[in-house]
């Protein structure tokens, strides 16, 4: 069972427990005034007087006024510098000091005398500031004005801003972090510093009886806060917000990070107000609180106690550092959920790393993204269903052709990857288990929660909230802590499709952790993501997170803006993907975007996206926008991106952006790709095995989506077959497999009957890929759980053996170069005839005879049974949902139908082209152009009665959708009447 990587030398009782610890408040040792506290403030007094006053005195008696008193001519500057020039600029440089330090005591005594809280810093000031911090403290230590109590005079020669440690608080379980779980060491270090300095304690204690707090709410059920709305609303004016700012900067929040930027604030960090704040929102005395959690008391007296400690430049304790607003040493840890035991893992626990390299020919970058691999699978089965009904659609006879073009090379081995890497299952039951607790909540009229992430766990599904939202609905159950949703993989499988919007389309796959696979959830990040590393490897990481979003199962709607990287990814969804030239235009768009949705949010009496996708609109709108900035923002475009990021999460919209350095100003979320493929989020505590899409992977993938895209069709004859038999007499086979309709083999023995169905099946597959089948390709179509190398290699050897040799003993499966399993051409299929026949009837030697044709399309009629694999076993052959021939078959029958029906009507002999199209109708039942030319066909007969019967069944087949608008029109034209005659028959 994978476990919670932890830093810390100390397990929690538990052992594998990641639950948040709450820490019983410590009674304060308040410290009386000692002799050495007062000898303090007067050796303070008195080296305040003495810079303050000395100081200007002793510089006007001995050098007097330094610069001139007039104004100089250009002669002084060639004038020679003398001793006394020197002195003068000394005297300047000493005057300026002299008045920055003043400037520091005053700005330091109007804070520590009026309580704001944390003073405004002088510009340059540094150490000088920090002096004068120290000298008025200790003035003001005897008094009871003292606001809030500093380090010692001892620290004085360490530096403000270089080497001052800074309070790290308890990692609490907040909706300030995407993962929420404290480090042990984390609160170790927090119960340390609680007890910092006895003075520092008394003061905050004092503080406690007159200082009110308030809690940055989480966007659910209300706007996002921010430090305006608060001000007005508790202040009286937003523009107060500068005081709210003061108080708090750089203090450390519940969540290990810091207010940076007054733009910058999270659901769940404490703010503390100005004392003339009101409103019922706020909260008195931490210890005395009762309308609050003990959590939330906690949190409010663990940052009541940090006060002036927490300042400091925001330096970290000793092996942390600040990145982004962020705390990097006992701050946020990733908590991967407990892995259930289970009697088999499907494809979505496999944790196979992301490099570029390469598998027994085939890419391991694809091989170890199931649902990438499934997303991009489907989405090109699709597009290639859409080319075949274009060409069926195009004309008669096939003149474009409906044989999609056989990939090679690269091309090759990635739609193999994607056979083997696709769990499709995995994809399905994630969409269903979202959807159904999308449908159960609004059953309870209760809002979507805010999730950050999900881990795929051992085939359970694990939901990772922003904040506790409440009992989940059944099936699913509290998982390892109240942020924690769970969904058991049997309870997953047990749902039905729901008809409702997907509730959080802006889930994308970045790798594994502990054979769990994590989805972030980007559309809910509270600000930026950004992601560092070498150019080529952010490459990698947004081209697979750019092809998963636009291709993914889960989603019904979005937008996916690409800037500085993948036009040549559009291709994947051209309705998902769009590609911007520049960050400016990025900046423009996401800007008049951003106002637009604000709008359209208000108007619709909506919150946020997540409460509009529940309501009846569901369908039709809140589909996420989520921009892939891979181009290197300037330092004004960064302030502009963060803007637009900071309440972006409520309106469906999120960011991910590259860059060079380590760091982005304004970041939420921080994230670096190593060279080995590694995906490091220190912040977040995580540390995972990246998804990545290569370059060349890349290629071949866009390459395959190219080929398949209907407009990029042949223009000249339709394209070849990839197999033709020999139709004559002389070309009879030595085995022969019937697939259409019922399957049957003909010339070999029947196997054992504990072998057949695997056989039977392999060899199937093999004989619809005539190009060749890889090893890894058959084994998991084979067994989509899995299987091991011999197991698989002794069924080629069986499936070798039973299949036997030609004449000339050449083996009838044989391994190619590349590895790849093909048959000889001697083991053929009905449907290789008819291929073959239609091919040949269209484009051979039927082409330029009429008799020809006929005899060969009948021919080709003839060989038709029914649907492909007709009396297939539930539960086996799962991998003809990614083949085109279920598409393609019933396309091929249908317009040899229309062929032969056409070829009689010529003759006037309807009644032969009535039997063709029934025939026709037996494996493509569904095909209108069928149905409409049995009208013509029926109509030709000249039987009103029996046109009018055909009518009626045409009509009681179409239901309560009606028929067709081209039937209803040909009906019209062939029998006016036919509405009173069909409602006369029923």
């Amino acid at each position: 069972m994978p476990r919670r990587r932890s830093s810390s030398s100390t397990g929690s009782p538990t052992g594998g427990s990641t639950a948040p610890r709450n820490r019983t408040p410590q009674p304060v040792r308040v410290r009386r005034r000692t002799v050495g506290d007062f000898a303090k403030a007067f050796l303070a007094f008195l080296a305040l007087l003495v810079l303050l006053v000395g100081v200007p005195l002793a510089l006007a008696m001995q050098f007097g006024w330094p610069l001139p008193h007039g104004v100089p001519s250009l002669d002084w500057l060639q004038q020679e510098i003398t001793v006394q020039t020197f002195l003068n600029i000394l005297s300047v440089v000493v005057w300026l000091a002299w008045a920055q330090f003043t400037a520091c005591v005053l700005v330091e005594m109007k804070a520590a005398l009026s309580g704001v809280g944390v003073p405004g810093r002088v510009p340059g000031a540094g150490p000088s500031q920090l002096l004068a911090r120290q000298l008025v403290a200790a003035l003001l230590l005897v008094g009871a004005a003292a606001a809030s109590f500093t380090p010692g005079l001892s620290q004085l020669g360490h530096g403000l801003e270089g080497n001052q440690q800074g309070t790290v608080a308890v990692a609490q379980q907040t909706p300030g972090g995407l993962f929420g779980q404290q480090r042990e060491q984390a609160a170790d270090t927090a119960a340390a510093v609680a007890e910092q300095g006895a003075s520092a304690a008394a003061q905050a204690e004092a503080k406690q009886g007159d200082t009110k707090y308030y809690r940055i709410q989480p966007p659910e059920g209300r706007h996002h806060d921010s430090l305006w709305e608060i001000a007005q609303r508790h202040l009286g004016d937003g523009r107060r917000y500068k005081e709210i700012y003061a108080l708090n900067k750089d203090r450390v929040q519940p969540d290990g990070s810091r207010l940076s930027e007054a733009s910058l604030i999270r659901p769940g960090w404490i703010m503390e107000m100005p004392a003339d704040a009101h409103g019922g929102e706020l909260v008195g005395m931490p210890d005395g609180a009762t309308d609050v959690s003990e959590q939330v008391r906690q949190q409010i007296h663990d940052y009541a106690q940090g006060g002036d400690h927490a300042q400091g430049g925001g330096q970290q304790q000793a092996g942390g550092h600040q990145t982004g607003g962020h705390q990097q040493d006992g701050g946020f840890h990733a908590s991967v959920p407990a892995q259930r035991q289970h009697q088999d893992h499907g494809g979505d626990t496999a944790a196979v790393p992301a490099s570029s390299g390469r598998s027994f020919g085939l890419p391991e970058a694809l091989l170890g993204a199931p649902l990438l691999a499934a997303g991009l699978l489907g989405a090109l089965g699709h597009r290639r269903r859409q080319a075949l009904w274009q060409s069926a659609l195009g004309a008669v006879g096939g003149r474009r052709g409906m044989e999609p073009p056989t990939p090679t090379g690269d091309a090759l081995d990635v739609q193999d990857a994607l056979l083997v890497g696709a769990d499709p299952e995995g994809v399905r039951r994630l969409d269903r288990s979202l959807r159904a607790l999308a449908a159960a909540l609004a059953a309870e009229s209760r809002p979507l929660p805010v999730v950050y992430a999900a881990w795929l766990t051992g085939g359970d599904l694990h939901l990772q909230l922003a904040q506790p939202a409440g009992k989940p609905p059944a099936p699913w159950q509290t998982g390892q802590d109240e942020t924690f949703w769970m969904l058991g993989r049997a309870d997953a499988e047990r749902y039905e499709d729901a008809d409702t919007a997907a509730p959080f389309p802006g889930l994308v796959s970045l790798g594994t952790m502990d054979d769990s696979r994590l989805l972030l959830n980007l559309e809910a990040v509270p600000g930026i993501v950004s992601l560092s590393g070498r150019a080529a490897d952010r490459a990698a990481v947004f081209a697979s997170v750019a092809a998963e979003l636009a291709t993914n199962g889960w989603s019904d709607r979005m937008t996916v803006t690409l800037v500085g990287f993948g036009q040549d990814l559009t291709p994947l969804a051209p309705n998902r993907l769009r590609h911007l030239d520049g960050i400016e235009a990025l900046l423009e768009t996401m800007e008049a975007e951003t106002r637009q949705r604000r709008g359209a949010l208000g108007a619709a009496g909506h919150d946020s996206v997540l409460t509009g996708r529940t309501g009846p609109a569901q369908h039709t709108r809140w589909a996420p926008h989520l921009v892939l900035l891979a181009a290197e923002p300037s330092a004004e475009d960064t302030r502009r991106l963060a803007e637009l990021a900071s309440g972006a999460s409520r309106l469906g919209i999120g960011y991910l952006v590259g860059t060079d350095a380590a760091e982005l100003p304004g970041a939420a979320w921080e994230m670096e790709i190593t060279g080995e493929g590694r995906l490091l989020a220190p912040l977040l505590g995580l540390e995972l095995d990246a998804q990545m899409l290569p370059s060349a992977e890349q290629q071949a993938v866009v390459e395959l989506f190219v080929e398949a895209d209907p407009e990029h069709g042949p223009d000249g004859p339709a394209p070849t077959p990839p197999f033709l038999v020999d139709i004559s007499e002389q070309g009879r086979p030595a085995v022969y497999a019937r697939l259409v309709g019922p399957y049957e083999i003909i010339g070999l023995d029947t196997p054992d009957d504990e072998r057949s169905a695997l056989l039977h099946e392999a060899l199937a597959l093999l004989l619809l890929h005539r190009e060749g089948v890889h090893p890894r390709v058959l084994s998991s179509a084979l067994w989509p759980r899995g299987v091991t190398d011999d197991v698989r290699d002794a069924l080629v050897e069986r499936l070798r053996s039973w299949l036997g040799t030609d004449p000339d003993g050449t083996p009838r499966l044989r391994t190619d170069d590349t590895g790849r399993l093909i048959l000889a051409k001697s083991v053929v299929s009905d449907l290789d005839v008819l291929r073959s026949l239609y091919h040949e009837a269209t484009q051979g030697k039927g082409a330029d005879s009429r008799a020809v044709r006929g005899r060969l399309l009948t021919d080709a009629l003839v060989v038709v049974r029914g649907p492909l694999l007709a009396d297939r076993p539930e539960g086996r052959y799962r991998w003809l949902t990614h083949e085109i021939v279920d598409a393609q078959l019933p396309l091929i029958v249908a317009d040899i139908g229309l062929a032969l029906s056409s070829f009689h009507l010529e003759k006037d002999r309807a009644d032969k082209a009535i039997e063709a199209l029934d025939a026709a109708l037996r494996t493509a039942p569904a095909d209108e152009r069928l149905w409409n030319e049995l009208l013509r066909a029926t109509h030709a007969t000249g039987d009103t009665v029996r046109l009018q019967a055909f009518a009626a069944d045409l009509v009681g087949r179409g239901g309560a959708r009606g028929l067709p608008p081209r039937t209803e029109a040909l009906l019209d034209e062939l029998l006016p009447a036919w509405r009173t005659a069909v409602a006369a028959a029923g």
